[in-house]
This record gives structure tokens, C-alpha cells and sequence, in this order.
């Protein structure tokens, strides 16, 4: 630890680090957890020799300046004022907790190192019991007295969505549930049963992170347990009792944001460059302009909808204020206000004021703002002469609203506080602040730690775009939402995408200058054994110059019809100077028969080929191109089927299906879009159908509920693929964000129902009567309802006149118009 400080901070170390660094020690020493110490050092020693990622060390850990010194954690917890007391305090005894996050892709390799080098039988993951909560305890009790699903379903969802109720709770805060167990006795037996059994244990699974080392072979200490589905080993008791009968537990946590900064890095060193990620500035301006403007998709903790929108109002220009940002974006600040309030204190709207001079140094960061459990502690500590120890046992009391612990400390802290002369009711008022601050207050050293990975990668994305965007996407290639938001913020990013190419793509995604190539992993039906089948005969025999070509090298058995009309759809083979379709009946007729695949490329005697050449069959037209597109992908690259109507959809204020996670509940929306999955059922009660459907735009999905009566009216528009727009409002459950249907239409009907008037724009006097004469010709081809206004604009007056001309507003009479006067020249009302 020594030998690291010095390493870290020169000879000449700062004041304050030795004194740090012997208590730590001392401390560690007494308590007997070196062992525990260097077993961690170890475990990220080995990752690091081997190139896995491993995060900046979180939790409290990240307060100890022994686990900054030995590489543990890279955050300097004297620099960010961190307390080693909110990780180990000698005052109350407990086992230390050292989160490690490694890349998601090679967590496992750490485990199976430590597996090895202390014995399996001395290893194990930790257990973890699903319990039956308020919803599934309805469920399951109604499946075991035979109650329709639909019933149970309907009881279970009057219980209000709020995380850890109880079923006693809900019929406190529900009336309707409260009204059917007081009038049905099958519901009140269904509850009673369901209330003896909820917070029961319902089945087993493996710790997210939990990984148990003993001295001895674990069966000295706990029974084990092997899940059938597969070869893990997990201790029977939870995580509490393991720690509760001495055994030391180790956080493993999979990070894919230590994936992506990996993948990054890589690409940036295969263009000649290198980044030492560990000494970048944090203070780097573009990075924080970045930040400012929201443009944050991709960025680690900081890419949803509402911590985009508090990053625009709070506009960062330092660490701390990142630091603050992940710690206050919970549902406690965001609820009472906090958010809006340290904004208005940092933007100068409203003053800074401490309730004592002396709280200054520790409340500056925060603009006055308790925010942090370390700030509740130093304050205690300054104030009232507590140690940092008796600070930590406050915090905690604090924190878990402790009433009886609380009073007890109150009386200590105000005892403290008047012997350095604070005024005793300043003291009891300080006090009191400090206990409604701590019901949110956040641990900063994990704050910091987040934080510090949010800086990394929006620093990457800053200064290395195509490269953060292809590592970014090579990360997500499993999950199709993700693919289509990363895609979206990459043309907004004016990075181009290039579709799969059997010459020029890899198994990931790649960095082509400013473009970034699709990686054959990402379409679907081509498994492994087939890209890398494609690569190493590619390697081998350098490009492949025709579809017949390819089939004729590769290994058929590997790269089979599934996989070639995989390929054909995605466009893999465009470059080749074929047609898709061209491609699709190529792949068809060889593999079929009709050209032996021997004979590819075989000419006569005389020089002539050896049958004659098929005429190229003409291109699918874009519908059909673009859906087989979506069917290999999984989304569209090279356009969209909605883009024809952007138009339209903007004018009309249409939601996207990603703004809707963060949309109040209920909220009336409106939407348009693809539907993709069409799920119809019988309603029970009345054996009318009812349905369930996807409804898919540019940038995501959401599940649409299609209730009887809208069924009947829409169900001739409720077809696989078809665009249509759809108003409603938001639902939310425990199953995630849906909406509610009220009303379903056709997408190109969107205009005619929603707009009166059409206004065009003539700026161009000179052009001003062709202009005329064109802008008739093509309104006369859309009779409808729609008034249309004429505003000529010449020199310095304009003139707005009714032209008495009625009009069918869709997006292909806005498209032909502004290709007339102009991109926005056309606007409704």
C-alpha cells in the first residue's frame, strides 16, 4: 500500500495520506481483514494480466485509500473527500464488502481462477430465494382453488404498484379490492390464503454477484445445493446467513459497459492510435458539452429520458456535479423536489445558504445540498465531536429511520454541538435537517465510482464516435431494441451505417473512417460454426467474387440455405454488383440442383460457359425489400417503411415508443406505427375477442391493448404490418409500460383527421407563378377536406390569401409540395 501511494502521488505525498493510510491499516490489522484484502487484489491482479476489464472499484470501497493504493479502486477517495469509516468501522463490527465489476463476457473466468487456486470444494456462488410477493401470492393461490387466471389476474392487479407491498396493505389503499374481500367470500378466502403465504419462499436461483471462499471445505460450514439446470454449485444458506456464520463473501458483478469501453479501445488501436483511459482529463470541455446537451444514449447510468433531461437543465462542468447527478437521480429526490432545487442553487436562481458558517467546506459541492451519507457523517463529525466511527452508527440510524437509535444520538450530537458553541436550538434544527436529508442521502464512494465510468464513456463517445457507437452496438448485437436506438443515435450522430458485407464485415460491428460496418453476428440464422467458416475461407482465399463463388468455397454443411437466404436479405451480398433478388434466386437454383456446385465457373472446350446465363431478376420493390431486410435483422437499415410519413407524424406531435417508458401514468398519447405481432383472445366474461399488438416504429416497440369494443370497429386494420395510428392512454403494471387503445387508424388517413387548414409558403418572386402553376397541379390530385391558405412573402410584406381549394392532407402531398417550395414550406393547423 505504501509502495502504491508513493507510485500514485510521487515521494513527495500530499499531507493527510500517511495519517489516511496508517489508520486504514491499523484498523484492517485489528479487525483481521488483510487476508480479505489481498485475496481481492489478487482476483483483479489476475483479470488485469489477462486483459479483463475490471471497474473502478465501487461501493464503500472506493472510501479506502488501502484499495486506491493497491489498484482496487481508482477513485482517490481524499480528492472526493470519501470516508473509509462508511466501509469499515471499527465501532461496528462487520464484514467488509468490496463490489468488483469485471466485462460480462469473461466474469466467469475470474470465478473459475479463484475456483481453482482455493479449491473448488472451498467455492461456491451464493443462493438467492424468489419469494411470493403480494400479485404472484393472488396468482398462485387461485391456481391451486381453481379460480379462471382471468379472475385471479383481475384481483391481482388492483393492487397498487408499489415496490414491497403487502396484500393487507392493498386493501388498505385499494377500495375496490377492500369491497370485494368484504362481499365475496371466494375472494376473501383467496386473500386470506394468498396473505399467510406472500413473502414466502417460492424457488431458488444463483446470486447476481455472491461468491463464497472458505478456509476449510464449505461443507465444514453449510449444506450445498446444485441447480439441475445446469453445473453450478450454490450454498444453501442466503447471502445474510453466509455472512451471519462467518464466511467471507466477495461481490463478482458483469459489467457490459466495461465491454464496450474494452471493444472501444480495441478499435481505436487497430486505427494506430492509443488512449490511456486512466489519464484523461476530468475536465475535459468536450466532454462535458456532451453531457450539456443530452446527447447521452450509449452513456453509462445517464441515457434515460429523464437523466437526459436534468443533464440539459443542470449543464455539468465538473466531476462532483456527475458525482451528484448519479446520486440524486432516485425516486426519493426526484419525488421531493431535490433535483429541481440543487439546479436552481448551481444556476445562481436561488441563494446558497448554510446554516452555519462551518458547514461551508462540507456542504460547497452540493450547493448547500445534504446529498451524501459522508456529508451526514462529517458533519456530525465537525459539529458535535463525534468520531467518524460514531458518525457512520448515526448515519445508518438515520438512514433507516431508527427512532429509538436517533433519539439517543440526537442527544449526544445537540450534547456535542453546544460544547462548540452552537447554539442548542441551531443544533436540534441542524439535527433535524440532517435526519430528513439522510432518508435520501446516497453513498457517495459509490456515486463516485459510477460516476467516474459515466466521465470514461462520455468521454470515449466525445472523442471517439464511431468507435464508442460500433463497440456500443457490438455489445447489444443479442438485443434488437437496443441495436435499433444505438442505429438512430448514430445517423443523429451523422455516422453512416453500412449493411453486412460477405467481403468486408467481421463477426462484430466495424469502424470503416466514419462509417461503422454491420458484423455478420448481427443478422439473423448465421450462428458461429458459419461466420467463422465464412472468415477463415475468406482469410484463406482472399474475397469472394459471386454468390456461386462463395457457395462453391465455403462449408455447405456450416453455411446452408438458412444462413445464404440470411445473408441475401440482410444485403451482404450487394457489393457483388447483384441485385437481392438476383441473389436470393442464384442461392435457390444452385443449391436446389439446377447448377451442380462442381460445375460453378466450369466453361467448354472452346472457352463458352457451361449453360447459358439466367436474365437478372428485377429488384423487389422496397416493401418486399425492406421486410426481408427486417426478417434478417431484425430492424431496417437502409430505410424505413414509416419514413414516408415523419412528416405527418411530427406535424401531429406523435409520441416515439422510447419516449414512452418516462410518460406519466395515464397520460393521453398518440402513436404511430408498423404492427408487427397481432395476439387476439377471448375476453371471458363475455367471450367477446379482444387483442394484444406490437406496434413497432423507428426506434422501438410497445404492446397496444385492444379492448372488445375497438376490436369490433378496427379489426379489419389489425393486420400484420400494417401502419396505423393509434390514440390512447399510458398503462403501466409490473409488466412494464403498455397503451391502452381508444381509438386505431389508418397512418394515411393521420392528416385528414387531425388538420383544417393547410398554409404553403412562397418566398420567390421570381419563381413565384411557376411556383403557382405547380403547386395546383398537384393539389388537384388530393380532393378532400382541408382548406388550403396561400402566404406569399415578397420583399417586406406578405400576404395570406383562402384560396377556397379543399385538399386530403397526407404525407405524399406534403412531400410533393415542399418538393415545389421547399423543405418546410408546408405547415397545418
Amino acid at each position: 500500500a505504501e509502495q502504491g501511494l508513493r507510485k500514485k502521488l510521487g515521494d513527495a505525498v500530499p499531507e493527510g495520506y500517511h495519517e489516511r493510510m496508517k489508520t486504514e491499516l491499523d484498523v484492517i490489522k485489528r479487525m483481521g481483514y488483510a487476508s480479505y484484502f489481498l485475496i481481492v487484489w489478487d482476483f483483479i491482479r489476475y483479470a488485469r494480466t489477462q486483459g479483463i476489464p475490471v471497474g473502478p472499484g465501487r461501493g464503500s470501497a472506493a472510501g479506502s485509500l488501502v484499495s486506491y493504493c493497491i489498484d482496487i479502486t481508482e477513485i482517490d477517495p481524499i480528492k472526493y473527500n470519501l470516508l473509509f469509516e462508511r466501509f469499515l468501522n471499527p465501532e461496528r463490527v462487520s464484514m467488509p464488502d468490496i463490489d468488483v465489476d469485471f466485462c460480462q463476457d469473461r466474469r466467469s473466468e475470474v470465478i473459475s481462477y479463484v475456483s481453482e487456486k482455493y479449491g473448488k470444494d472451498h467455492v461456491a456462488q451464493i443462493i438467492t430465494f424468489g419469494t411470493m410477493a403480494a400479485k404472484a401470492a393472488i396468482r398462485d393461490v387461485g391456481r391451486a382453488m381453481n379460480v379462471p387466471y382471468a379472475e385471479a389476474d383481475r384481483i391481482a392487479k388492483l393492487v397498487p404498484n408499489t415496490p414491497k407491498i403487502t396484500i393487507e396493505a392493498a386493501l388498505r389503499a385499494e377500495p375496490q379490492l377492500k369491497e370485494l374481500y368484504d362481499t365475496d367470500e371466494k375472494v376473501k378466502e383467496l386473500l386470506d390464503i394468498a396473505m399467510r403465504l406472500e413473502g414466502l419462499n417460492r424457488h431458488a436461483s444463483t446470486h447476481a454477484a455472491g461468491v463464497v471462499i472458505s478456509p476449510d471445505p464449505l461443507t465444514e460450514y453449510t449444506p450445498l445445493y446444485k441447480a439441475s439446470s445446469d453445473e453450478s454449485i450454490m450454498t444453501q444458506f442466503d447471502m445474510g446467513s453466509v455472512e451471519g456464520i462467518g464466511l467471507l463473501k466477495f461481490d463478482f458483478l458483469g459489467l457490459k459497459t466495461l465491454t464496450v469501453i474494452k471493444k472501444t479501445l480495441d478499435h481505436i488501436r487497430e486505427s494506430g492510435r492509443e488512449l490511456d483511459l486512466n489519464s484523461i482529463s476530468l475536465e475535459d470541455q468536450a466532454t462535458y458539452e456532451l453531457l450539456s446537451s443530452g446527447h447521452t444514449t450509449g452513456i453509462f447510468q445517464l441515457e434515460s429520458a429523464g437523466m437526459k433531461d436534468i443533464l440539459v437543465k443542470m449543464t455539468p462542468n465538473r466531476f462532483e456535479d456527475l458525482i451528484a447527478l448519479v446520486a440524486l437521480y432516485r425516486p426519493g429526490p426526484i419525488g421531493s423536489g431535490m433535483i429541481d432545487d440543487f439546479i436552481k442553487r448551481k444556476k445562481g436562481k436561488i441563494p446558497v445558504r448554510y446554516e452555519l458558517t462551518q458547514l461551508k467546506e462540507i456542504l460547497d459541492e452540493t450547493y448547500g445540498v445534504i446529498l451524501y451519507q459522508e456529508q451526514v457523517m462529517r458533519i456530525a463529525h465537525k459539529l458535535a465531536d463525534f468520531s467518524l466511527g460514531q458518525a457512520d452508527i448515526l448515519r445508518k440510524a438515520m438512514g433507516k429511520k431508527n427512532i429509538e437509535a436517533m433519539e439517543k444520538q440526537k442527544e449526544h450530537f445537540v450534547r456535542g454541538a453546544v460544547k462548540n458553541k452552537i447554539p442548542e436550538k441551531k443544533a436540534v434544527r441542524i439535527f433535524d435537517l440532517m435526519g430528513l436529508f439522510a432518508e435520501y442521502g446516497f453513498n457517495k464512494s459509490h456515486s463516485a465510482a459510477y460516476a467516474y465510468v459515466s466521465y470514461q464513456t462520455a468521454y470515449l463517445k466525445a472523442h471517439y464516435p464511431v468507435e464508442f457507437m460500433a463497440a456500443t452496438l457490438s455489445a447489444d448485437m443479442n438485443d434488437t431494441d437496443k441495436i435499433v436506438k444505438s442505429i438512430n443515435e448514430c445517423r443523429n450522430m451523422k455516422i453512416q451505417m453500412l449493411p453486412p458485407d460477405i467481403n468486408l464485415s467481421g463477426r462484430e460491428f466495424r469502424v470503416i473512417r466514419n462509417s461503422i460496418r454491420f458484423g455478420l453476428e448481427a443478422v439473423k440464422g448465421v450462428g458461429g460454426a458459419a461466420i467463422e467458416s465464412i472468415i477463415q475461407v475468406r482469410d484463406e482465399g482472399g474475397p469472394f467474387n459471386s454468390v456461386a463463388d462463395f457457395i462453391q468455397r465455403v462449408d455447405t454443411r456450416k453455411v446452408n440455405k438458412k444462413v445464404l437466404e440470411s445473408l441475401v436479405k440482410a444485403g451482404a451480398f450487394d457489393t457483388m454488383g447483384v441485385t437481392r433478388a438476383s441473389a436470393m434466386d442464384e442461392v435457390t437454383s444452385l443449391l436446389n440442383g439446377s447448377s451442380a456446385v462442381k460445375d460453378f465457373g466450369q466453361q467448354s472446350f472452346f472457352g463458352e460457359s457451361a449453360g447459358p446465363e439466367s436474365p437478372a431478376a428485377p429488384e423487389w420493390d422496397e416493401a418486399e425489400l425492406l421486410k426481408n431486410e427486417k426478417e434478417a435483422l431484425g430492424f431496417y437499415i437502409t430505410g424505413h417503411p414509416l419514413t414516408r410519413y415523419n412528416k405527418i407524424l411530427e406535424k401531429i406531435r406523435a409520441k416515439k415508443t422510447v419516449e414512452l417508458e418516462h410518460a406519466p401514468d395515464k397520460e393521453d398519447i398518440v402513436i404511430g406505427g408498423l404492427l408487427r405481432v397481432i395476439k387476439r383472445k377471448n375476453v371471458k366474461s363475455t367471450g367477446d375477442l379482444m387483442a394484444y399488438v406490437t406496434l413497432e416504429d423507428g426506434e422501438g416497440s410497445i404492446e397496444v391493448i385492444v379492448f372488445s369494443e375497438l376490436y369490433k370497429n378496427s379489426v379489419e386494420l389489425l393486420k400484420k404490418d400494417m401502419p396505423v395510428l393509434v390514440k390512447g392512454n399510458i398503462d403501466r403494471d409490473e409488466k412494464g409500460v403498455r397503451v391502452r387503445a381508444r381509438e386505431i387508424t389508418r397512418l394515411e388517413e393521420a392528416g385528414q383527421n387531425n388538420f383544417k387548414r393547410l398554409e404553403i409558403s412562397i418566398r420567390d418572386q421570381a419563381a413565384c407563378r411557376d411556383s403557382l402553376k405547380n403547386i395546383r397541379s398537384v393539389v388537384d390530385q388530393y380532393p378532400g377536406t382541408c382548406q388550403i391558405y396561400l402566404r406569399i412573402r415578397l420583399h417586406n410584406s406578405q400576404t395570406l390569401i383562402a384560396t377556397g381549394i379543399n385538399v386530403r392532407p397526407d404525407t405524399v402531398l406534403i412531400n410533393a409540395l415542399e418538393n415545389v417550395v421547399g423543405s418546410g414550406g408546408v405547415t397545418f393547423a
